[in-house]
């Protein structure tokens, strides 16, 4: 399966036209970019969706998303705004043994009694949850010498269905080495964590030894 990386380039103008203020909103443009390969029972079952992104956010003048599909996404957002550019990933981008990495992660715990999915708090326990979970569950190990949580944050917004959404937020970023190639290319192309339609999950990584695909 190949790998689109893109970029969505969004100027002040382009931002305003959209309605950009809020993640629902960020996740209602970034899908109008790609076909829709998922019907009604696909989503029912929670199928995924083959699209990750991650806001850059941006200033006075503009806007950049990251994007991450299965398949190539539209030239312009709807109306013909933004700009969109695109490159397929060279198979071997994820043969590496280790890599840079920047990640935002949805950092959630589910309490053994109540079966509720809590946030994990504080810099230092997401620091832990995060070096824990990566071995288990997502393909690599991190150096925790070199792994910083940068930011943390709480997003409330509302989704398409006007029901009111919390997102905790942490921008994790570090050094990591692969422990298991074909989980590491799941997690790669599929996402890690929850909040994957709001912006969460898509691992940039740069390997750690020159390489022409160096910068996604």
């Amino acid at each position: 399966m190949s790998l689109i990386a893109s970029v969505l380039k969004l100027d002040r103008a382009a931002v305003k036209a959209l309605r950009i203020t809020d993640p629902y909103s960020v996740h209602r443009v970034v899908y109008s970019l790609y076909s829709d390969v998922r019907d009604a029972s696909d989503k029912t079952g929670h199928t995924p969706s083959g699209i990750l992104h991650a806001d850059q956010g941006g200033d006075f003048n503009g806007r950049n998303i990251l994007l991450l599909a299965d398949r190539a996404p539209a030239d312009h957002a709807e109306g013909g705004y933004g700009e969109v550019s695109s490159k397929v990933i060279p198979i071997d981008f994820l043969t590496h043994a280790r890599y840079r990495f920047k990640v935002i992660v949805n950092p959630t715990r589910r309490d053994s009694a109540s079966g509720k999915l809590l946030p994990v708090k504080g810099r230092e326990a997401v620091a832990a949850w995060f070096a824990e979970r990566g071995p288990v569950s997502w393909g690599f190990s991190v150096s925790r010498e070199h792994l910083q949580v940068a930011r943390l944050e709480v997003l409330r917004f509302t989704d398409k269905a006007q029901r009111p959404v919390t997102l905790a937020q942490a921008h994790v970023q570090g050094q990591l080495t692969v422990t298991d190639q074909e989980q590491f290319r799941h997690s790669f192309a599929c996402g890690i964590g929850r909040g994957r339609s709001f912006g969460c999950g898509l691992l940039q990584v740069v390997p750690l030894i020159d390489h022409p695909f160096a910068g996604f």
